[in-house]
This record gives C-alpha cells, sequence and structure tokens, in this order.
C-alpha cells in the first residue's frame, strides 16, 4: 500500500506496536521556539490560518466519517501545562486492565455521553473523572478535527491550558500513570517514527510512534499531535509573510 493510500478501518487485532518495522516518512521542519508559545496557540485558534490535517491520515478525517456506521463519538483534553522549561503536554497511561486502549499512552477523555452538551463539556467531565483536574482550571482554547479511530470512536480533541493551581489525583482503576513531554519534542517530526503493520486482514497498516524516555506515544494520540504540529505551523508561516 502507497504511503498516500488512506488507511482501513479495522478493529486490529493486538499486537506489539514495538516491535513494527520503522519505515521512511516525509520530511518536515521542526518548529521554532517562537511558535511553542500560548500566546502564539491562543492566536493560532483566534486567527486560524488554511491548514491541512495529517496527509497520511486524511481519510481518518474526512467530514463523511461522522456518519461512519457503529462510530461512538468521543472526546479528549489536549492538556498544555506552562512550565519554568517551556509548554508541556500532559499524557495519561491507560490501565492494563481497560477494556479499550489498555496500558497505552492517551489523553484524558472518553464517550460523549447523553448529559454532556458538547465535546467540550465530555472532555472536562472525563478528564475530572480520570485525574480530578477540576474544570476551573482547565482554560480551553479551540477545538481540532475529528478523527475516526481504527477501533470506531468518532475522537474529537479540545486543546486546552491548565492554569496555575490545578492538582492531578488520578483514578488508579483507570490511569496507571500521568507525565508530561515537552512541546517542543512533540513539534518536532523528526522525533516521530512511521511504523508498518501487517493486518489479518492483509492491508498494511501504518501508525506514528514518537518514543520518549521510558514511554511509547503511538496510534490515535500520536495522530493528534502529528496534526496540531500542522496546525501551529501554517499558523507561524502565516504569521511570518
Amino acid at each position: 500500500m502507497p504511503l498516500s493510500q488512506p488507511l482501513p478501518v479495522h478493529h486490529t487485532a493486538a499486537f506489539d506496536p514495538k516491535a513494527q518495522p520503522v519505515v521512511p516518512g516525509a520530511f518536515l521542519p521542526g518548529l521554532p521556539p517562537a511558535s511553542l508559545t500560548l500566546a502564539h496557540i491562543r492566536q493560532a485558534f483566534s486567527q486560524p490560518a488554511p491548514w491541512e490535517v495529517e496527509p497520511l491520515f486524511a481519510q481518518a478525517f474526512a467530514p463523511g466519517r461522522a456518519a461512519h456506521a457503529g462510530a461512538r463519538r468521543a472526546a479528549v483534553l489536549m492538556p498544555l501545562v506552562q512550565r519554568t522549561d517551556g509548554l508541556q503536554v500532559l499524557f495519561t497511561r491507560r490501565s492494563e486492565h481497560l477494556h479499550h486502549h489498555a496500558g497505552q499512552v492517551s489523553f484524558p477523555g472518553g464517550c460523549i455521553e447523553p448529559g454532556d452538551a458538547d465535546p467540550v463539556a465530555a472532555a472536562l467531565r472525563e478528564t475530572g473523572e480520570e485525574i480530578g483536574v477540576d474544570a476551573r482550571f482547565v482554560r480551553i482554547l479551540g477545538i481540532q478535527p475529528t478523527l475516526l479511530t481504527t477501533t470506531g470512536f468518532l475522537m474529537t480533541p479540545v486543546v486546552a491550558e491548565l492554569e496555575t493551581g490545578f492538582h492531578v489525583r488520578a483514578q488508579d482503576t483507570e490511569v496507571a500513570e500521568v507525565f508530561e513531554v515537552p512541546l517542543s519534542v512533540l513539534m518536532d517530526p523528526s522525533r516521530y517514527e512511521l511504523r508498518h503493520l501487517q493486518t489479518q486482514w492483509g492491508h498494511g497498516r501504518y501508525f506514528y510512534a514518537i518514543p520518549w524516555e521510558s514511554h511509547f506515544i503511538w496510534g490515535a494520540t500520536a495522530i493528534l499531535m502529528r496534526n496540531f504540529y500542522h496546525f501551529l505551523a501554517a499558523s507561524f508561516s502565516a504569521n511570518m509573510r
């Protein structure tokens, strides 16, 4: 399957993502420090520049995917934390006993329930339930395109700043660990590995992975971060004209 061909949507059997081979991917430049600030991110959402989603997974973001039979609507919070050495992105590692994505690195989030007014409300509720962050300390910055995951979730990412004073109290039945990764690492495309899996249906499936310290960020979470790169890169480029 050529890299430009969209991925089929399947429920892929369990496999070890770290064991899959790394294949060549497109070269993209890293983002300069000036683009990795809350001020620039706020501007990127308030004055959006034209941009395109990660091309390798463009079909999974197509508007028609919203009508995919059996897909469940979900929302995740992409939390940004300002530290003295720069912006960090907060992730969770899911408990090993969970039915979906056990042991994987993810953002706090989950299915949108009938009582949720919108994806933002769902992301805030799930964040409170999973890692105990009070919504009073969450400043919503904007929403990114909805992704249809290979496991059948229509996932809407909500980008937010966690303001000074927030506390994390992880729900240990769902979350094994909460950790942060520098945004500068995640906005450096050379950190992304493009890996290839031959599925049981005979299709070649590609996915991104970001090894960082003891963590392995991959799948939908890596796609959402890669998309955020394209979003910020387009905004920074537009501001430089």
